[in-house]
């Protein structure tokens, strides 16, 4: 039987150097790697050296996809689609609607695999009616197309990615909920873990997250085709996370080379706002054009040098994403108000912040709140300087945001993520609530948010684990963290609260979302928000982020452990204005 061909598609004069890899024999003869070992091969970027050990590697990796029972294979596709290799043109095989006009990229294919490629997309649509959003197919069909031999076992490859049902692992999304959902979740996370460079992007564009929803072509169909295969290496085994790894690594670069463009590294003037799609236009320019700067090597060394948190917790952030949406209705593709028109000028009056101070409070918060706008629940103008009134107003509201003003016009504030009704648990004692969402910060003399200290070191939820916030299998119920209790605690893990309430992980949240559900070695770190009847306290362990007293009139500010911030203000003040503003879903009606 002769030898199949796996670079009968590729354009080798595309190739430059990689040309080399045309003719290079595979590490062994089959081509098969120890299982214990693709993860370090994969990042390590060795099968690049040879296209046919690359195929194959593949070959075994997509075989291993564990899948639906019926699953379309290559003799599917043969049945099907007949004898047309290297004959059919991509203009009489139109894309379907759901990939919603993505190309698919030429990755140093021949002219006539764009056909052939249109042809694997097109048999796909017809073997799997419950795609309704897939715009990444196009740029994977095109990469495994790459190291296909037939236009059938790229098929496969395909198919067989689509029907995985490993729980917990998707690789491809297939609707516009899950899809919306993962750019909510990139939005996230970029707010989390590239906080410079998410703040050039909400000072640049008008709309923070039509930016953000290009994140996967950059990764799936932007990149250089060099930069592209590296990425599949790792993609195949390693699933969805390594994309939101390279797509922030993108991000980052792209801040770097905005700086250095801006003539260095210093504090620039802040840039002037463009139209969302010119914005888009710069990172997609950038992506495409990034191996004059930044090698394939390069790229994942900087994205497996960010510490995201665990593949099960970032799955369950997207859980509540998707849930978020399917309670706003959005489930089908449609027009998104975005977060700048959330916040409307004519209609935000507040005491404290002007119109575009609460836009950039705003781009701090998470994505699911970003088809809110701001709604006044509570201000001593008005309501009195009442600690009562505060909670009467405030109670039956999750999340809040609170502002403050003190009599030497110093501005600082907080996001609290847990309805203040929530305090009534822990009777009279001050006892902490709140989830690691919650974040600290001040407008004067520079805007600066503090966030949850777990976030920048994982390695403090719990002892030993320093690389991610694995939920624990079996969730112990504990005693809440009392507020008046700063000093440091035992050496044993403290367990927190669990929400006895639904049994599916898709009805609990990730440490991301709410501290109940792990072990932090000290408690210190998860002291989010306390209230009774002769106080309120943001921010605990070693001191407190926020105490105001009961007259809503005197307060103090401190480094506390939890938000790992210095004092927001004067560390003893007197409140000139309090506002507390509640998040109204914009939708309604």
């Amino acid at each position: 039987m002769a030898e199949e061909d796996y670079g009968r598609y590729v354009d080798w004069a595309q190739m430059g150097d990689a040309a080399a890899s045309a003719n290079a024999s595979p590490m062994k003869g089959d081509g098969k790697v120890d299982p214990r070992e693709l993860k370090s091969q994969a990042r390590s970027g060795v099968w690049g050296k040879s296209h046919k050990q690359r195929a194959l590697v593949y070959q075994q990796l997509v075989r291993a996809i564990p899948c639906r029972t019926v699953t379309p294979d290559a003799e599917v596709y043969r049945d099907l689609m007949g004898d047309g290799e290297g004959k059919r043109q991509a203009s009489s095989l139109p894309l379907p609607d759901f990939v919603d006009g993505t190309p698919v990229p030429r990755y140093c294919l021949k002219a006539e695999a764009m056909g052939a490629a249109h042809a694997v997309i097109s048999c796909v649509a017809s073997q799997f009616p419950d795609i309704s959003f897939c715009p990444a197919l196009p740029a994977v069909a095109g990469l495994l197309l790459h190291f296909s031999p037939d236009e059938a076992r790229c098929f496969e490859a395909v198919s067989r990615m689509l029907a995985c049902n490993e729980p917990g692992r998707r690789l491809l999304d297939q609707t516009f909920l899950a899809y919306e959902s993962s750019c909510m979740t990139f939005g996230d996370l970029a707010n989390k873990y590239c906080p410079v460079a998410h703040k050039l992007v909400v000072s640049t564009a008008t709309d923070v997250l039509e930016v953000y929803s290009d994140w996967q072509r950059w990764v799936l169909g932007d990149l250089p085709f060099s930069h592209a295969a590296r990425v599949l290496d790792v993609y195949l085994v390693e699933g969805y996370k390594v994309l939101y790894r390279v797509a922030l690594a993108l991000l980052k670069f792209y801040r770097k080379q905005k700086m250095a463009a801006a003539g260095g590294s210093g504090k620039q003037p802040p840039p002037a706002q463009q139209d969302s799609s010119v914005v888009r236009a710069d990172i997609q320019a950038f992506v495409k054009g990034i191996g004059a700067s930044v090698t394939p090597d390069k790229l994942l060394e900087k994205a497996f040098s960010i510490r995201l948190f665990s593949r099960k917790e970032i799955m369950l952030l997207h859980l509540a994403n998707e849930k978020s949406l399917q309670q706003k209705g959005i489930t089908v593709k449609q027009k998104r108000r975005n977060v700048q028109l959330a916040v409307n000028a004519d209609n935000f009056s507040s005491e404290i912040v002007s119109a575009k101070e609460i836009r950039d409070i705003w781009s701090w918060i998470p994505e699911r709140f970003a088809l809110c706008q701001p709604e006044l629940l509570f201000t001593t103008s008005t309501h009195g300087c009442s600690l009562n009134r505060f909670y009467s107003h405030c109670e039956g509201h999750e999340p809040t945001l609170l502002l403050l003003r003190t009599t030497d016009g110093e501005v600082c504030g907080a996001f609290l993520s847990t309805d203040w009704e929530e305090r009534k648990r822990g009777g009279n004692k001050l006892s902490f609530f709140g989830t690691g969402e919650c974040f600290v910060f001040r407008m004067k003399p520079e805007m600066e948010r503090y966030e949850w200290v777990v976030i920048k070191h994982p390695e403090l939820a719990s002892g030993g684990q320093a690389q991610s916030l694995d939920m624990l299998e079996d969730d112990q119920p504990g005693a809440g963290n009392d507020a008046n209790s700063n000093s440091n605690t035992e050496a044993n893990a403290h367990t927190l609260p669990v929400d006895p309430s639904g049994p599916n992980a898709s009805d609990r949240l990730s440490p991301f979302l709410a501290a109940r559900h792990f072990h932090l070695n000290s408690r210190n770190t998860s002291m989010f928000m306390a209230g009774n009847f002769d106080s309120i306290i943001i921010g605990g362990g070693e001191g407190n982020a926020l105490y105001i007293d009961a007259e809503l009139n005197h307060g103090r500010s401190g480094r506390c452990a939890t938000f790992d911030n210095p004092p927001l203000c004067a560390e003893s003040f007197q409140v000139a204005l309090l506002e507390v503003w509640g998040f109204q879903d914009s939708m309604a009606g």
